[in-house]
């Protein structure tokens, strides 16, 4: 909770503000039954009526004070309310940054509906806290501290009375705190699993539909749905068994009044005015009563809320920057070499299986590599090294001649065009797909990075592709790229990538969906883009990559070969193998 009030002491004028109204507000409603006390005595005749002030004058002061209470508790609540929204749009901004920041290794145990549930649902039950829960937290108590003051002073004996049946509501109330923060975590829990469950759903849907699949989807989400509907009807029975008690406790103290003050009116030691305030008061104190279970079940949904946050708050990136303290210059990449020195990597869930071992490889400023191997090989978790996905788990990975740990994490991926295995599309247009990479936000006119973009699509032959769409670069894609080939996304990426003006350029396997004279026709025509760049080349079609600068050949994670096409022919087996395979399998496909 440490970080939540740091977040709300940010607002800490506004707090006071609106506890100051609640203050001049509670005030106010302690003078309406006092007034009806005088004007109930001067009725009865109690107490002879003073010159000018009659029934007419306690009507109108009672009516002035409601207006004055109602625009001071609706500034209260203004500013109470308002201050929660904010400090909810801080939390979310906060959350969603901090995620950023994050490592893929953080996602893959993550999934993203349990995060979109914190992102949304749990961030809100924090207003709640903030808004309504706190609001009500101090008003009780200012009510409570107010009402019994004037009551003992009017009656010690009438107020004990009345107070008679209230230790039992605060006894019920204590015994389902706990009940209460259990049953809201489970539910809290339950919307993040239906959340998840849908999200997965949705996202596959194409899958399950040709598997035809859809009943037993149906079935499996009815049981996930069937188990939240439990937790939030076992929740809801609880805090349904609250309001009644204390509305139970608060009429019984209105009975004890009725009959005992009464009494005491009938025998002439309370005066009517008297009986009447008491009852004013008690009403004043039903509704803070009634709210108190409410409010409780609020503050303790939001604290639920609060720590599952501070779960994700708490996850700190693995990956950081460890440039010497003395250095205040942060390095940067201008040429773009890259050497492998000893580098072995496993992934941080299974620490003990080595994915890469002892791997050492230069490659030159500017030179083109292609990193080739048996599926498994390690091809890909070897590239994710260098914009620092993944750390390497003993040796050092240099770029420029600089350790990547030493680079600000955000310079060293801004100086990578990074196209991965996965093409990854937004819901939106082609064109803001492609121009994804530009920086900046306004900082090229429309016109000039609508050119830009049309110039990347050409550069990745897909702008052909493009043209013969309705709407052309406006074409909206659908949820990651649905509405596109494997080919057309890929190639969409490639041309973001492009655009990314880098001194790395990183390609993932990334036209393995287009057909083998599109690709060779691609890395051609790439052949001026890849000039003053250090390009590296994960391709499964080795024909594709003949002309690279140095071919490298992975096998368990090891280099096992690296030189020119002719070379590997010569040397190694298991290139030329891979090679003639490929040969062969192009011949059938062309049958």
């Amino acid at each position: 909770m440490k970080r939540l009030w740091q977040t709300v002491l940010q607002y800490r004028a506004r707090w006071i503000a609106g506890c100051v109204m609640l203050l001049v507000t509670a005030s106010l409603a302690m003078v309406i039954p006092l007034l009806l006390r005088e004007a109930v005595d001067q009725i009865a005749g109690s107490t002879p009526a003073p010159s000018g002030r009659g029934v007419g004058f306690f009507v109108g002061w009672i009516l002035a004070i409601a207006v004055v209470q109602g625009v001071t508790r609706t500034i209260s609540r203004f500013l109470i309310f308002n201050t929660g929204r904010d400090v909810e749009y801080d939390l979310r901004n906060d959350l969603f940054r901090h995620l950023e920041s994050l490592s893929p290794e953080f996602y893959k145990g993550h999934p993203t509906g349990d995060l979109m549930s914190r992102l949304v649902n749990d961030i809100s039950a924090v207003r709640l806290m903030l808004g309504p829960g706190i609001l009500n937290l101090i008003n009780t108590p200012i009510y409570y501290i107010y009402a019994l003051t004037i009551m003992f002073s009017i009656d010690p004996a009438l107020t004990l009375a009345a107070l008679a049946p209230y230790p039992l509501a605060l006894l019920f109330i204590k015994s389902t705190t706990r009940q209460l923060m259990e049953g809201q975590l489970r539910v809290q829990e339950g919307i993040a699993s239906l959340t998840n469950s849908i999200q997965e759903h949705v996202s596959g849907i194409h899958v399950v539909k040709a598997y035809t699949m859809e009943e037993r989807e149906q079935e499996r989400f009815a049981g996930e749905n069937e188990s939240f509907r439990e937790a939030s009807v076992d929740l809801a029975k609880l805090r349904g068994m609250i309001a009644p008690v204390t509305r139970l406790v608060s009429a019984c103290g209105i009975l004890i009044v009725l009959w005992f003050g009464g009494a005491k009116v009938a025998r002439g030691t309370l005066q009517l005015g008297d009986l009447v305030a008491f009852m004013g008061y008690l009403h004043l104190l039903a509704w803070p009563t009634m709210a108190l279970g409410w409010m409780i079940s609020i503050v303790q949904r939001g604290r639920v809320a609060m720590e599952r946050l501070e779960e994700i708050f708490l996850v700190e990136s693995s990956l950081r920057v460890e440039r010497p303290v003395a250095e205040r210059v942060t390095p940067t990449v201008r040429r773009g070499a890259i050497d492998f020195r000893n580098v072995s990597f496993a992934y941080p869930d299974d620490p003990e299986n080595l994915v890469l071992e002892d791997i050492s490889l230069q490659v030159e400023a500017g030179a083109t590599i292609a990193v080739v191997g048996r599926a498994g090989a390690g091809k890909s978790s070897l590239i994710q090294l260098i914009p620092r996905l993944f750390d390497a788990t003993a040796g050092e990975v240099r770029v420029d001649g600089r350790n990547l740990r030493e680079f600000d994490l955000v310079r060293l991926r801004q100086s990578i065009a990074f196209v991965p295995q996965d093409p990854f599309l937004f819901s939106t247009s082609i064109a803001d797909n492609i121009g994804f990479s530009i920086p900046g936000e306004g900082e090229h006119d429309s016109s000039s990075q609508s050119e830009r973009v049309e110039e990347a699509a050409a550069w990745a032959a897909v702008d052909g592709d493009v043209d013969s769409f309705a709407h052309g670069y406006s074409t909206m894609v659908g949820e990651r790229g649905i509405t596109l080939s494997g080919g057309q996304k890929q190639r969409v990426t490639l041309a973001r990538a492009l655009l990314h003006d880098a001194p790395i350029l990183i390609l993932d396997d990334a036209l393995s969906s287009v057909d083998t004279q599109t690709e060779e026709d691609i890395l051609h025509s790439l052949g001026d883009r890849r000039q003053g760049r250090t390009c590296l080349i994960v391709a499964h079609r080795l024909s594709t990559v003949q002309d690279a600068d140095l071919i490298v050949v992975l096998d368990e994670g090891r280099v096992v070969a690296q030189g020119k096409h002719e070379e590997l022919l010569r040397d190694s087996r298991l290139y030329s193998d891979l090679f003639r395979r490929q040969i062969v399998e192009e011949q059938l496909e062309a049958l």
